[in-house]
């Protein structure tokens, strides 16, 4: 790629977002109270799998206040159906109303709507609202879903099973009934919830006057719900404004559209006032999309000296209720057999997947999105593997890395790692863990009766994808590109816009850092604003770690265009080559001849000031917009270390140290991307020790508020040990790489492996996340520990 030369890109630059959110300057969607504001509650189903046999809204209409009560029949006829098509082979579409016509797949979905003055006559007007419900059998358990006889969600395709996947690589039964070594295992990976710091909610206006809606909502994808909505609701899509201003945590489940947002634009048009609905907690961990939920039963083989020669694999993977737009519910089961191969050379390679619906909220994307799994499993089957030959496992590791003269290097799924630091990573990890000497240590502490365990963990990742495979596979719209509007205002400021929507992540600071470098400004002059699609140009939003790529890139060609058109301006004015003229801080100048330049306003201002001022048939105006695609995206990879021990009393498992080494790419800004790597770890941890969405045998949420559904707070983590590679990427702009998932992806594989090495001794394996005391004391039954 063209020469990025660096100022501010790499610096340790304090997020300017910060003060804002901290003060409680922050505007995110509910402190957003337009006049004539009404409020929305909804009527949510008690069973898992019902008949609507008879719903009276009458007595809640009858109420003083209450402005509308909608049922599922009476909103179709305003919009239309979800439908999350695919592309792919084996892949069923269902419906997905906004609310619940002719039956309910999962406790929790809408069935009507309230709309009223205040939340709390919404609320109240529920209780007024007859239902008559016809229980129908419960499917709560994705293997016996599939069973033929298994009662159906969605008749109309005539099987929960909704979509089947298989990639091959060579002959891989042959590979591993030849192979001299063979480890193989049951993983199993339980439902998640993203636990935001802000719960779902939106607000929704429409202007009779001149046709326009707008939708405030605290999602991630802002420019994919315009486009959308303006499909559902037959509307132009120049009349249809998203707005994504602050929002409180996204994690991938943010990322889709809800029925609460589609419902909410359909009756403010109806009612021409705007109407707001906000979740609280328990109705959060109800209906937003869950993740995981997998099982994997998986096979490796190796010859002798350690050399993989095979993988083989059956994933089955509980997508709930219904497929979400726009990611389908192919996003995880398909990603897992996609990436199970890792960063290993696998020769001979088959992984087959299916996704079948159950009564529980659909699964959607979470920070990793399949990798978490595949990490688990390819991990947790290397350290089987090493423990079989009696090798140590970073070794084994090390053997079978794809080497770096083999980048580009094609998957057997097809994937196409531009560049990775594997084996960089895995040393430079040993050195900061004094590898050596921590195992000493756990010597030392298994002779005094201890139960401590070191595990690793290496992964790579997609990010930054292009246009030349969908994020989600067989998805039918284009996330491949983003863009970027820059504008110099006539005092010399700049403002840029893009359709990407932080939801924590630092894009106001780091964008601004990547805009001031190319336009060749000062940080301090740079305003950034994102998340509205009537301000930046198209695009979707934030997922997929792609908004340092896409963005950072679509930045890079802008500011250059701009500082391409100063230059000129500049020489114009200077009478000078536009070739001999550099920019930095805000000035041009001369090189060489400092003294002889002039201040970048003064070039906004001739900008503006009309052709007299201007190179011969240069249009006036200082602004432009780009795209940018980097087509296949770019690999991050990274190697985690945990040191962890099991309490041999209680089953607790405490970590002693976790180290991170990871590599993705040129950093923008080393504070942020510290607090991403820190952040996914410790939602990793979460995954690895305490998290699961529990449902009992009728479709039940058992784990709905924060004292069922556990996650790790700062008294339950350490402080996490960040070590950086810097390798550009050779394939994208800028040099970027994205690691927004990175810490949750390789953070549950370390710990599982951690504690599989504590238990060792035992012959304990772990093959089940989270690792509970209760999980511990089970697999402690039959042996000598417990008697």
């Amino acid at each position: 790629m063209e020469q990025f030369t660096p100022k501010l890109v790499g610096a340790r630059v304090k997020r300017r977002e910060d003060r804002r959110l901290l003060t409680g300057q922050g505007a995110y969607t509910d402190d957003h109270r337009p006049s004539g504001l009404l409020y929305a509650a909804f009527l949510r189903s008690p069973y898992a799998h019902a008949r609507i046999v008879r719903l009276d809204p009458a007595a809640a209409r009858s109420l003083a206040g209450v402005a509308t009560v909608m049922t599922g029949e009476e909103l179709a006829r305003l919009v239309k159906p979800v439908r999350a098509g695919s592309n792919m082979r084996d892949y069923k579409t269902t419906s997905w109303p906004p609310l619940a016509v002719g039956k309910v797949r999962h406790v929790g979905e809408a069935v009507a709507v309230v709309v009223a003055e205040s939340r709390y006559l919404a609320e109240d007007a529920l209780e007024q609202i007859d239902v008559d419900y016809e229980p129908l059998p419960t499917v709560a358990d994705a293997q016996a879903a599939s069973e033929p006889q298994a009662a159906l969600l969605h008749e109309e395709v005539g099987t929960n099973v909704l979509l089947t996947r298989q990639f091959a690589q060579g002959e891989v039964d042959a590979a591993i009934a030849g192979a001299e070594v063979r480890v193989r295992e049951r993983f199993r990976f339980h439902r998640h919830a993203a636990i935001c710091m802000e719960n779902r909610g939106c607000l929704a206006e429409y202007h009779a006057g001149t046709g326009a809606l707008t939708l405030r909502s605290a999602t991630q994808c802002p420019g994919l719900l315009r486009d959308v909505l303006a499909d559902l609701l037959d509307l132009p899509e120049h009349c249809v404004r998203v707005v994504a201003a602050d929002v409180g945590g996204g994690f991938g489940a943010k990322s889709s559209l809800y029925p609460e947002e589609l419902t909410l634009c359909a009756i403010t048009r109806l009612l021409a006032r705007p109407v707001k609905w906000i979740s609280d907690r328990r109705e959060d961990l109800l209906t937003s999309t869950q993740a995981w939920d997998e099982v994997v039963e998986a096979e490796l083989a190796l010859r002798a000296d350690g050399t993989i020669v095979g993988l083989r694999a059956e994933v089955t993977t509980d997508i709930g209720a219904y497929s979400i737009y726009p990611w389908t519910a192919t996003v995880e089961p398909v990603q897992t057999i996609s990436f199970l191969p890792g960063p290993y050379r696998v020769p001979h390679y088959r992984g087959r997947t299916r996704g079948v619906a159950t009564c529980k909220a659909p699964l959607g994307p979470y920070r990793g999105v399949g990798r978490p799994i595949t990490t688990f499993v390819m991990e947790g089957l290397m350290d089987r593997a090493a423990r079989r030959l009696g090798m140590d496992p970073v070794e084994l590791r090390l053997r079978n890395y794809i080497r770096e003269e083999e980048f580009p290097y094609k998957t057997p799924s097809g994937i196409v790692w531009d560049q990775a630091s594997l084996t960089a990573c895995m040393h430079k990890a040993r050195e900061a863990l004094d590898y050596e000497a921590t195992r000493q240590w756990q010597r030392q502490a298994r002779e005094e009766g201890r139960w401590v365990g070191i595990g690793f963990a290496t992964y790579i990742e997609l990010t930054g994808v292009g246009s030349a495979i969908p994020v989600s596979p067989g998805m039918p719209i284009s996330t491949g590109t983003e863009a970027a509007f820059i504008r110099v205002d006539p005092s010399g400021t700049v403002t840029a816009a893009f359709s990407v929507a932080p939801q924590g992540q630092g894009h106001e600071t780091a964008l601004a850092q990547v805009v001031a470098d190319a336009l060749g400004v000062s940080f301090q002059d740079v305003r950034v604003i994102c998340g509205d699609t009537a301000v930046a140009p198209h695009g979707t939003g934030t997922y997929a770690s792609r908004s340092a790529v896409l963005a950072g890139g679509a930045a890079i060609l802008a500011g250059r265009a701009l500082r391409e058109k100063t230059l000129q301006i500049a020489g114009h004015l200077l009478e000078t080559n536009p070739a001999d003229l550099d920019i930095q801080d805000g000035r041009i100048f001369v090189r060489g001849k400092l003294e002889r330049g002039i201040p970048f306003r003064e070039i906004a201002r001739a900008a503006y000031g009309g052709l007299r001022r201007l190179p011969k048939d240069m249009e006036p105006g200082l602004e432009v917009t780009r795209f940018y695609d980097p087509y296949y995206g770019t690999a991050s990879s990274a190697t985690h270390v945990a040191v962890v021990e099991v309490d041999r009393e209680t089953y607790e498992v405490k970590i002693h140290r976790y180290v991170v080494v990871e590599d993705c790419g040129r950093i923008i800004n080393p504070l942020i991307v510290e607090g991403q790597v820190r952040g996914g770890v410790a939602q990793g941890i979460g995954a690895a020790l305490y998290e699961e969405v529990v449902y009992d045998e009728e479709g039940q949420l058992l784990t709905g508020t924060l004292m069922d559904y556990l996650v790790p707070t700062a008294a339950e983590l350490i402080p996490i040990e960040v070590h950086h590679l810097e390798t550009p990427s050779p394939t994208t702009l800028g040099g970027f790489r994205g690691m927004g998932e990175g810490g949750t992806i390789g953070a549950p594989a370390a710990i599982a492996n951690a504690v599989s090495d504590a238990l060792s001794p035992l012959g304990i394996e772990i093959t089940e996340l989270p690792i509970t005391p209760e999980r511990l004391f089970r697999l402690m039954r039959g042996t000598n520990e417990l008697s």
